[in-house]
């Protein structure tokens, strides 16, 4: 069984020693909560640390377990409830039930693991940022020696019938949870040994730090002190507050800016970054208090040359500025005077906290614009608002039967010679779509008729000049249609809306926009989600509102759609690589091939309750048979890994493989390319379809 935490770990630099142990620094006591597979050592730690000596029991899937009575003594040893699927009660992995579990069998059914609240006001309680979950995970072999030692002891009950791969196992499903937690904000952290540093889950293309595993960073003022409340009240602490003006500052110590809804500028060295709060179109009051995010970006601003990329700070997370953090340096191109770990940026209820890392090195701010961030999103994206309204004829609604049917005979049109893909033998455009070098891809996963989600990505970064100045390739990896909303899954009007959307960018840009074939793109009566058959709602709702030879049309979009694409950049495809070798040949002739096409629209990783899945060596065969280079990121969609995320990198520790969605209803996720590296994005939601509809 693969480690899940495979390559996600990073030893946390900034500890403290207490009774012996390594602790992160800016952790309190009153925050831990150990946790851990039997065996793991997590009585002889609490004792060592002198924490609460008694067991304590938590049941994931309870409402407000983050109340529980068993988490008021702190630190303490916690052993967790989790949910599978087809089993009412949570169980712990010493249950007997859990015990007589087929491996096949053990899927977590994560929807039902309950996560704390943040708070939405500063009179309620942060929940999210109440517990500290510190996962002890040894290597199984470790623990099952330790077992089999005090089973000899013969008062151990758990220990029967003991075997190795019950421990793996058990130490897979605290490793899954611990994974699912932290994607989901909550605050973990893993320990394999007492005499090793805790180490953070780090995953590819994830750049912020919890505040506690970040040294200087003072923490919140208590509201159970006169002092908490005058810090909050008169906004007094120990950083001092600087006040950024249109003269260069410079940033000496550790430093208090105020999200006041305007940018400014962060000069490292002869490095220049914006730093932009983050506000959405469209979003209210409320929305805005509890997301304060800043984003970091060149200060160019998008051009139809260049495709740009950003990163975010959430509140609560710190980011290291410097050469020496890979991703980021990806991103911007850090000059030769940006030291290694420069400065680190901490979100603080959307106070921006500015600390030098590097006493050697330069850190200066200014505003240039006195501007409200409002106002440079009217600049720049009411532009591309009312592009997209003059692409698409008008407002954005479904288009009227005639219509849309004459779009989508065009498009059939266009996809019978379509460019970059290699002829089959029957002489039409084959299944494997080879891209050129130039211009840069922008791959987007699932849409499942989200239709604002696809209008955000293109109304963004210049996309829409970019295509039209042939500077851009948008790639969607099939499935734009059927919601994966629960109440709206039977109800097609989304994604008929989002394909009338598609085939309008297709043939206004014949040459820029793709489109591969997903398990979705069909009229398939086995087709279906939650007992929902969506593709016979489909074909039922494009009969009613458009007509038979609607349908007609839309089965021969779907039979000409490619399967496959290949480019120096990247590898596309919907669920995954073929099973079996397979040929260059194959690919391009796979409409002859339905074993083949069936299996790179259904596929998924290999997993646990998925043994029949693709792994590394599929991974591997694909970029052989494509003639890529090893290293080539291979992006598929199909497959999201948990509620939380839209873009999950170097997935089952294969490196170079990533899934991304895009249907995620908090915003999209994407690839683009940047100085010929593929990197996620991921954009907040906005109500883009009404706020279009309204501009006159």
């Amino acid at each position: 069984m693969k480690d899940t935490l495979h390559k996600k770990l990073r030893a946390i630099k900034e500890v403290q020693l207490i009774r012996g142990v390594q602790i992160p620094v800016g952790l309190e006591f009153r925050q831990l909560i150990v946790t851990g597979p039997p065996g793991s050592g997590k009585t002889y730690y609490i004792n060592r640390i002198r924490g609460w000596p008694n067991e304590g029991y938590l049941d994931l899937t309870q409402k407000g377990w983050w109340r529980n009575r068993s988490l008021i003594y702190r630190p303490r040893e916690i052993h967790l409830g989790i949910p599978y699927e087809g089993i009412k009660e949570a169980l712990a992995v010493f249950d007997q039930e859990w015990l007589d579990l087929e491996t096949d069998a053990m899927k977590i059914d994560y929807p039902r693991i309950r996560i704390p609240p943040k708070a939405n006001s500063p009179f309620s309680t942060n929940w999210r940022d109440q517990y500290i979950f510190e996962f002890l995970l040894p290597d199984p072999a470790v623990i099952f020696e330790r077992r089999m030692k005090r089973q000899n002891e013969g008062y151990f009950p758990v220990d029967t019938n003991l075997t190795l791969d019950t421990v793996v196992r058990q130490v897979d499903a605290y490793s899954r949870i611990a994974l699912f937690l932290h994607r989901a904000g909550v605050n973990v952290y893993i320990r394999s040994d007492l005499t090793q540093p805790p180490m953070l889950i780090i995953e590819k293309g994830e750049v912020a730090l919890p505040p506690w595993a970040v040294s200087g960073i003072d923490t919140a003022p208590s509201l159970k002190t006169l002092t908490g409340w005058k810090q909050m009240l008169l906004r007094t602490g120990k950083l001092p507050w600087v006040t950024v003006t249109d003269r260069l500052q410079d940033i000496s110590t550790a430093s208090r800016i105020a999200h006041d809804g305007k940018s400014l500028e962060l000069l490292l060295g002869r490095m220049h970054l914006r730093l932009s709060p983050e506000i959405p179109l469209g979003a209210g009051k409320r929305y805005l208090r509890q997301h304060k995010c800043w984003t970091i970006r060149k200060p160019e601003s998008c051009s139809d040359r260049h495709i740009r990329g950003f990163a975010r700070i959430n509140p609560g997370e710190t980011v290291i500025l410097g050469r020496s953090n890979k991703d980021y340096n990806d991103l911007f191109s850090f000059k030769k005077d940006v030291a290694k770990r420069h400065a680190s940026l901490t979100n603080r209820k959307g106070d921006l906290i500015i600390k030098p890392l590097d006493p050697g090195n330069s850190i200066k701010i200014v505003r240039l614009e006195d501007r409200d961030t409002r106002e440079e999103i009217t600049e720049n994206r009411v532009i591309a608002m009312h592009a997209v309204r003059r692409i698409f004829g008008g407002k954005i609604r479904l288009l009227p039967p005639v219509q849309a049917l004459d779009l989508i005979q065009s498009v059939n049109h266009i996809l019978a010679q379509e460019a970059y893909r290699p002829p089959a033998e029957d002489g039409m455009p084959g299944g494997l779509l080879e891209l050129p070098d130039e211009p840069s891809p922008v791959v987007v996963g699932d849409l499942h008729g989200e239709v604002d989600n696809l209008l955000k990505i293109i109304t963004e970064n210049c996309l829409l000049e970019a295509l039209q100045n042939n500077r851009a390739f948008l790639c969607i990896l099939g499935d734009a249609v059927h919601s994966e909303n629960l109440h709206q899954m039977e109800n097609m009007d989304s994604s008929m809306l989002i394909m009338d959307m598609i085939f309008v960018l297709k043939k206004k840009f014949p040459a820029n926009v793709f489109y591969l074939r997903g398990n979705h793109d069909d009229f398939s009566p086995e087709l279906s989600k939650n007992g929902v058959p969506q593709g016979i709602l489909m074909k039922k709702a494009l009969e009613q509102a458009r007509g038979h030879a609607y349908v007609t049309a839309m089965q021969d979009f779907y039979d000409r759609l490619p399967y496959l694409i290949v480019s120096s950049s990247f590898v596309g495809v919907h669920a995954g690589p073929p099973r079996q070798d397979t040929t260059k040949e194959q690919l391009i002739n796979v409409r002859f091939h339905p074993n083949i096409a069936r299996v790179l629209i259904n596929n998924r990783i290999k997993r646990p309750h998925y043994l029949s899945g693709y792994g590394k060596p599929e991974i591997k065969a694909l970029r052989k048979t494509l003639g890529v280079p090893k290293s080539t990121p291979v992006i598929v969609g199909h497959t999201p890994l948990d509620p939380f995320g839209a873009v999950w990198q170097n997935v089952g520790a294969i490196k170079a493989h990533h899934i991304v969605h895009s249907s995620h209803q908090k915003g999209p996720g994407y690839f683009i390319r940047i100085k010929k590296k593929m990197i996620a994005q991921i954009y907040p939601a906005e109500p883009l379809t009404k706020l279009i509809n309204r501009l006159k």
